[in-house]
Formats: structure tokens, C-alpha cells, sequence
């Protein structure tokens, strides 16, 4: 098992949340194939975005919907400074996590995180368990409360 896997699984459990993690044979690298994978609608699928913020360069975590892009400018403004591509070493260094496999939960170091208030309408969503072939399934209450994020529209 892998340590970011490891790292998602106990922090799941030290958050006192039984939820199974399944390993998808076809992979997770794009909300649709994760919902193809999984047998539910795209936008069941919590997609972990991961931007830099350019005046002090941390990493900054956008939790949404799968079919629900993100807006740059409705990003900067909740940031209150401008935002920028986070590269693979930014977000290797500060989550732990590989492009492909961020989770919303596990981070090396807490992201400020910001919740897409669409995940709401499910009973289920699906996200990324710190790996391109693994997800867990939650709440999206229970999602919003595990990741520290804030829920604000952000998305185009």
C-alpha cells in the first residue's frame, strides 16, 4: 500500500469515518473515467484542484464537482491574491500527493480549501484516496467537514 494511501486511510479514520477505499482497475485521472469506474454521475465526483498562490506560494485546494470547472478570477478573489498553476513538485511537496491522485484529505501540510456547494445535492460523492487508481466514498457534508474547507461559488 502506498504511503499516500496510508496517509488518506488514517486520516479518514482519525476523523472517526468507516468508508471503504476501492482500487479501479481503469484508474481515476479524470472525473469522468472515475465516475465511468465507479458507476455514478460526473459530478458525484470530488475533484481536488490545486492551485499556487502567487504572494506566498502555498498550495490552495478548490473541492469540486466533476463536471464544474474552476474560475480563476471567483478563485483569487475568495484567495484574496492572485492564483497561479500549481506544478507537480508544489503539489508533491506541499500535499504529498501526485497529479492524478490528490485527495481532499491527508495533506502533508492543510491546504486552505474552498468546497463547490454542487457536491451538496448527492448522497454520495467520490473522490481521491491519494492515488490515480483508488477513491473513497463520503457525505458531502462529511467531505466538507474532513477537508477544512470553506463552501463558496467558484466554479465558471
Amino acid at each position: 500500500m502506498s504511503k499516500s494511501l496510508k496517509r488518506v486511510r488514517a486520516a479518514l479514520e482519525a476523523a472517526g469515518q468507516n468508508i471503504e477505499i476501492r482500487e479501479l482497475s481503469d484508474g481515476t485521472r479524470t472525473a469522468q473515467a472515475a465516475a465511468d469506474a465507479v458507476g455514478c454521475e460526473v459530478d458525484q465526483i470530488a475533484k481536488s484542484i490545486i492551485f499556487k498562490n502567487e504572494e506566498d506560494g502555498t498550495a490552495v485546494l478548490f473541492i469540486t464537482a466533476g463536471g464544474n470547472q474552476v474560475c480563476p478570477d471567483k478563485a483569487s478573489a475568495l484567495v484574496g491574491a492572485p492564483l497561479g498553476k500549481a506544478d507537480a513538485k508544489l503539489i508533491r511537496a506541499q500535499t504529498g500527493f501526485a497529479i492524478g491522485g490528490v485527495s481532499p484529505v491527508g495533506h502533508l501540510t492543510t491546504p486552505r480549501a474552498f468546497f463547490d456547494s454542487d457536491l451538496l445535492n448527492f448522497e454520495t460523492i467520490w473522490a481521491a484516496a491519494g492515488t490515480p487508481h483508488h477513491v473513497f466514498g463520503a457525505k458531502p457534508q462529511d467531505l466538507l467537514e474532513l477537508s477544512s474547507a470553506q463552501q463558496f461559488e467558484f466554479t465558471v
